[in-house]
Order: structure tokens, then sequence, then C-alpha cells
């Protein structure tokens, strides 16, 4: 049970960490440099420009903080996958030790936890096209 406590804290602490990169990200590129202002990003040919280098806000300017939400997007998945693939795939082979014919049932849940590393992959990917 206290495995379960550590495990629980770390994954909550690292939805925390990915979910301040975000805000500071978001926070970085709606800053306006010339006026102070908050505003919706750069203009560009009556378009707003998502990653625009607008400035920056305590030493990040927007690209890197978004950059960095892209790392952080990526590692979290794929750390998450590898750890639901173990324990998973461990328990998976532990059944069929026992029973042969639940190998086939228990398979497609270890699919399940590499969904998570290709959907982050997918996610950072599709924030990379945004800047």
């Amino acid at each position: 049970m206290n495995e379960f406590r550590k495990i629980r804290n770390m994954a909550f602490l690292g939805i925390a960490l990915m979910a301040l990169v975000m805000v500071g990200a978001t926070v970085a590129s709606a800053q306006d440099p010339g006026s102070g202002e908050a505003s919706a990003g750069a203009h560009v040919g009556g378009e707003i420009a998502i990653g625009a280098d607008v400035g920056s806000i305590g030493g990040f300017s927007d690209k890197s903080a978004a950059y960095l939400a892209i790392a952080w997007t990526m590692g979290v998945a794929c750390m998450s996958a590898a750890y639901a693939v173990g324990k998973v795939g461990a328990a998976a082979l532990g059944a069929a030790a026992e029973k042969p014919e639940l190998l086939n049932k228990a398979l497609p849940f270890v699919g399940l936890g590499e969904g998570i590393a290709v959907l982050g992959m997918l996610i950072s990917f599709l924030l990379w096209m945004k800047l």
C-alpha cells in the first residue's frame, strides 16, 4: 500500500508540473512586451500567430516555454507508458504461466499502455506544429 501512495504522489507531482509548464507557456505567449498588456498573440497578416516570439517572462521566452511544455508532455507520457507496460506485462505473463489460454486475453491491455506513449507523441507533435 505504501508503494501505491508513493506512485500516486509521483503521478500527481508530474501532472502538477506539466500543468505549471503549460500555464507558463500560455502566460508567456499572452504578454505584449510593448505596452505590458495582455494580448491574444502576435498579429501576422490578420491572423494570430500562436508561437510568435513576443517577449520573455522570468528568463524564458514564449518559444522556450512552449518547447519545454512539449518535452514535458512527451517525457511524462513515455514514463507513464513504460510504467503501465511494465506492470501490466508482468501481470499478463504471470497469469499466462498459470493458465496459458489467458495470454491472448491479457496482451491487449499491454497495448493500451503503449497507447499512452502514442497519444503523448501525437500531442507533442501537434504542439510542435503550432510553433
